[in-house]
């Protein structure tokens, strides 16, 4: 008499032990030495997989495994730490300061009928901050969302530290609109022609005789 399992075929037990597979990978413990986005900071202890801890994290220098060595230097990774966000606020607070005295144009393409298409977006932020101030900035740090379409003033916030905010002015002109303000711009006079030095001297003797 034959009994056959059947609770699974073979392609569903391959797609149900792929789903558990990472409930039994082993973890092992270490401390960061540097801030690891999605991670933690300097001091940190944190679990991680072994292959992501033996492939990316010690070869890096950004953790060590959790020895008594490592453990003695936990307060020296809490001063870097200390140092390196004081750091980033102090940049943070100087970057909104520059951010928030910056009047910039953003030029829309013009099709033929004279109306602006295109749009701006937070990339396009990036690039123009970028050669404002001479720093790129995340542009997942700008609050936009969606792209901007419409010519006007526009105020965009950024998020340059989870302390420190700041309001991006701007205005959007099209190309044609542009074009049209510099026509319309005054030329300046001519510089008026100066007499050669000469020719005033003579002048200015028949006068007294």
């Amino acid at each position: 008499m034959n009994f056959t399992l059947d609770i699974f075929e073979a392609p569903q037990f391959e797609k149900f032990r792929a789903r558990f597979r990472n409930f039994d990978m082993p973890l092992t413990e270490l401390i960061l030495t540097e801030n690891v986005p999605g991670l933690g900071a300097e001091a940190d202890v944190v679990k991680v997989r072994r292959g992501y801890a033996r492939n990316y994290l010690l070869p890096r220098g950004k953790a060590y495994e959790v020895t008594r060595a490592a453990l003695r230097q936990v307060d020296a990774l809490k001063q870097k730490r200390a140092e390196r966000e004081t750091r980033e606020l102090n940049e943070a607070e100087e970057f909104s300061r520059r951010i928030e005295k910056l009047r910039v144009t953003f030029i829309l393409a013009t099709g033929q009928t004279g109306k602006a298409f295109g749009s701006i977006t937070a990339q396009d932020i990036v690039n123009r901050l970028k050669d404002e101030i001479g720093v790129e900035i995340d542009r997942h740090k700008i609050v936009l969302e969606r792209p901007i379409k419409d010519t006007g003033d526009h105020e965009v916030q950024i998020k340059l530290h989870h302390d420190v905010s700041t309001q991006f002015k701007f205005n959007v002109k099209s190309a044609a609109e542009e074009a049209k303000t510099a026509e319309e711009a005054p030329t300046a006079e001519p510089e008026r022609k100066r007499r050669p030095f000469f020719r005033r001297k003579t002048e200015a003797k028949k006068e007294t005789e």
